[in-house]
């Protein structure tokens, strides 16, 4: 199986087996900690071929920079069955969260699994700023 895309955005949706992407992200600014982000989305297009037929478990892990988990792991599990005249299928996951949390700023990052083993790595830096004085 192979990662296409995978990203943290504003939002994302799964439009008739389109990947639709809007606002894609890497870093979090606030001016004070807590630092929540109010609504955010995890996108992910997955290809599978035929030797990835059956069942997957599919993880996705916010991992601080210690590498110690922020969050219970989001699971997924999805079965894979290629077409007779198929040489590929795609999947598409869309992971909504609200009211994504920081308690300290720094570097992260989302890691996603597929039968325990990594698929792909997304950065993600936390940071504060000042406030605009003017």
């Amino acid at each position: 199986m192979e990662v296409q895309v995978a990203t943290l955005c504003d939002s994302a949706h799964d439009y008739n087996h389109k990947l639709c992407i809007i606002g894609t992200f890497d870093t979090i600014c606030s001016t004070r900690l807590p630092v929540i982000h109010p609504q955010c989305a995890i996108a992910l297009r997955i290809c599978f071929k035929p030797g990835d037929e059956g069942e997957h478990d599919i993880a996705i892990n916010f991992i601080d920079d210690d590498g110690k988990p922020k969050m219970p792991p989001l699971r997924s599990r999805i079965a894979i069955k290629l077409p007779a005249e198929a040489y590929f299928l795609t999947r598409n996951l869309v992971i909504n969260i609200q009211q994504l949390r920081f308690d300290s700023v720094g570097q992260f990052s989302i890691d996603v699994t597929a039968d325990g083993e990594i698929l792909t790595r997304i950065p993600l830096r936390v940071m504060l700023v000042e406030k605009d004085k003017q």
